[in-house]
């Protein structure tokens, strides 16, 4: 740049610069489109088993001030599950949520030892996955699931029939 142009740059006010913004993202690090929302009296303990039972890690809490949860969050592989307290006219709404690990059968025991009672135990399933149910102290079903095989919309109908019979 020759002298004169940089004499010129110089004696130039300095523009005022907009904060740079970074993009935030629609849907935050770590979670899907769809993420479920359990609303239960006990957090801390339902944490606990979640813990225990399919390996869930804790990633905060906040507390009201009579110290029932407003809200928390585990990761349970590669999903987030948030819960909190019901609180006024809300009340406890337990779910059903299915669940995919690798192992069925040692996470369902893991799940009754740990203190759910068993709603099915672990069994290959016409569609693909072999799968088993727990439920837990709150109310909630936690179908656990491990996919086995692909299974082609023809060939589920045909199981489906014949499942029936």
């Amino acid at each position: 740049m020759s002298a004169k142009k940089n004499a010129k740059k110089a004696t130039q006010p300095a523009r005022a610069t907009k904060p740079s913004r970074k993009r935030v993202k629609p849907i935050p690090d770590g979670f899907h489109s769809v993420t479920p929302y359990l609303v239960i009296r006990g957090v801390p303990k339902l944490i606990d088993f979640l813990k225990h039972a399919f390996g869930a890690k804790d990633m905060g809490r906040h507390e009201r001030p009579d110290k029932s949860v407003m809200h928390a969050q585990v990761r349970i592989g590669d999903s987030m599950v948030m819960m909190g307290e019901p609180q006024g006219d809300v009340a406890p709404k337990p779910a059903m949520l299915y669940l995919y690990v690798e192992d069925t059968d040692a996470t369902y025991r893991r799940a009754i030892e740990a203190g759910g009672t068993s709603l099915m135990e672990p069994a290959d399933q016409f569609y693909g996955d072999r799968n088993a149910g727990v439920k837990d102290s709150f109310g909630n079903q936690w179908w656990i699931a491990t996919h086995k095989e692909d299974v082609s919309h023809a060939e589920m109908l045909k199981r489906m029939s014949a499942a029936r019979r």
